[in-house]
């Protein structure tokens, strides 16, 4: 297993809409992500800086083919488009990226 965590913000004018989102998200992406090996899955939001904290466990074995599988499921496809919109990344980010990574550097079980 190993542990993610990844940053971006949200547009203030779309908090209500993301946390409306977050609240009922699609039931075929929630199989998705559990589809592929994501597991205890959350996702913060630091105010006033509007600042979104995500972090998921990965149980499998090739983690570039599962988020390739991911980002290849229509489902899913339709649930970023109406989720981006509500996002601000970072001028930072590298290519490729939309939440930015972020380097663990401590855990305590």
């Amino acid at each position: 297993m190993k542990r993610y965590g990844s940053v971006i913000c949200v547009h203030e004018a779309q908090k209500a809409r993301y946390r409306e989102l977050h609240a009922a998200v699609w039931p075929d992406v929630l199989r998705t992500i559990t589809a592929c090996n994501i597991r205890n899955y959350s996702i913060f939001l630091r105010e006033p800086e509007n600042l979104l904290f995500g972090y998921f466990e990965y149980h499998g074995d090739d983690y570039a083919a599962d988020m390739a599988r991911m980002a290849a499921d229509p489902v899913t496809q339709q649930w970023w488009a109406v989720c981006m919109p509500c996002q601000e990344p970072f001028e930072t980010r590298a290519g490729g990226e939309w939440w930015v990574d972020m380097q663990e550097v401590f855990h305590h079980d």
